[in-house]
């Protein structure tokens, strides 16, 4: 499956959550609640996966995380802010180019409805 196939799988299923539970809840409850929905639907889904900076031909652990991978493509930041900053886009973007990935969604679960609060960013 492509990058725009599994994005649409995501949006999906994060509206689906976001019906369920609604706005106001922690962002781990999203993120769990999205993996499990998207692992219904047959997607590899790894959490909290390992970003480590390379330095001088050295992989580092600094301490990123990607909220949720999905099918190794993918990259999903998961948000339950009152606003969106730019400084998410700019999070996003470094996961994106880090791990040599194309596509990444930001969702913001703390909105009354979740479309306003997805941002699909591109690399």
């Amino acid at each position: 499956m492509d990058e725009n196939a599994i994005s649409k799988h995501v949006i999906d299923s994060a509206m689906k959550v976001h019906t369920v539970l609604g706005c106001g809840l922690l962002e781990n409850v999203y993120e769990i609640c999205l993996a499990h929905e998207l692992a219904k639907r047959g997607l590899g889904v790894r959490k909290q996966v390992v970003m480590p900076i390379r330095y001088e031909g050295v992989a580092l652990d600094a301490g990123y995380r990607l909220d949720l991978l999905i099918d190794e493509k993918v990259v999903v930041e998961i948000k339950a802010v009152e606003k969106m900053l730019p400084l998410y886009t700019a999070q996003l973007l470094t996961y994106l180019k880090l791990g040599g990935y194309k596509l990444g969604l930001l969702l913001n679960f703390n909105t009354v409805h979740l479309r306003d609060g997805i941002r699909r960013v591109v690399m």
